[in-house]
């Protein structure tokens, strides 16, 4: 029984981050979308910044990651990094402790789009996820785009719901129990990330889902857009359209039949490129 417990507590360990760390690093996150060179160069700016400034591409969120990864490892050299590579991994290879020493002395990393739980299938409790942890308290930039986006907080959309529906139909209610969450990285433990968010049409399954968790803020990232969150848990808006924050934390919530949500005095920030936004205050930084 005391083995077991301190194997536990040693799990706990091994994949948590307080809800405010000290994080000393930063995260990029991204919309989906076109990505601004003036948005991606402040990316490899923050990379620089850290250890030897290489980042570090992994494309298994897209359905073809031989294509994407060197794809994007060309973006990034012409918006001026020094040294990037991409790796694909298996779950087998995420789970090898020796595998982690593609992360050691590098400056940023970055996940791109496609599937997100594609990634977490791979990533979720292995020595890889918690080294990535480990170089964002210790200053690494973590970036991602779209999918990439959604698995930087705890509470991960998956972008599926419990209600069976038509194409063309989905998320049409706002509604308890219907959005399909599962545990992203963790980068974040104060917000729910999604993406595409105004372009798509996203409201109803992010204000869903703040209803229910009112302790935690919805923050919706549209394309071409991304937040830059700084270690004293700030972030700004760069990019060129909005990101929106729902905030239900003083909100009075109801779930009446079938599942319908009614919520009373929930905010409602839109914000555009140089806004800055406490996730502590919960406060627009004026």
């Amino acid at each position: 029984m005391k083995r077991m417990l301190i194997l536990f507590m040693s799990l706990h360990i091994f994949i948590s981050l307080p809800a405010f760390s000290e994080a000393k690093g930063y995260l990029f996150i991204i919309g989906g979308g076109s990505r601004p060179e003036s948005m991606m160069k402040k990316f490899v700016q923050l990379a620089d910044k850290f250890n030897s400034g290489k980042i570090i591409i992994f494309p298994m969120a897209s359905s073809v990651p031989a294509e994407v990864g060197p794809e994007q490892v060309e973006q990034l050299k012409k918006f001026g990094v020094r040294e990037v590579e991409y790796h694909i991994l298996t779950r087998e290879q995420a789970l090898s402790v020796e595998n982690t020493g593609i992360l050691d002395d590098i400056g940023g990393v970055f996940f791109s789009g496609g599937v997100q739980s594609r990634l977490m299938n791979i990533l979720i409790d292995t020595p890889i996820h918690k080294k990535l942890l480990e170089i964002y308290e210790k200053g690494a930039v973590i970036g991602g785009t779209s999918a990439g986006a959604a698995v930087m907080s705890e509470v991960m959309i998956t972008g599926g719901e419990k209600r069976e529906v038509e194409e063309g139909h989905e998320f049409e209610t706002i509604q308890a129990d219907n959005i399909v969450t599962i545990r992203g990285l963790g980068f974040i433990k104060t917000a729910i990330i999604d993406q595409h968010f105004i372009r798509r049409k996203r409201h109803n399954r992010l204000i869903s889902l703040v209803a229910e968790n009112p302790n935690l803020l919805g923050i919706g990232i549209d394309e071409s857009t991304a937040i830059i969150v700084s270690p004293d848990e700030i972030f700004e808006v760069v990019g060129e359209r909005n990101v929106i924050v729902y905030d239900a934390t003083q909100a009075q919530i109801r779930i009446s039949s079938p599942r319908l949500l009614s919520g009373f005095k929930i905010i409602m920030h839109i914000l555009s490129a140089e806004d800055r936004f406490s996730l502590k205050t919960k406060e627009l930084i004026r």
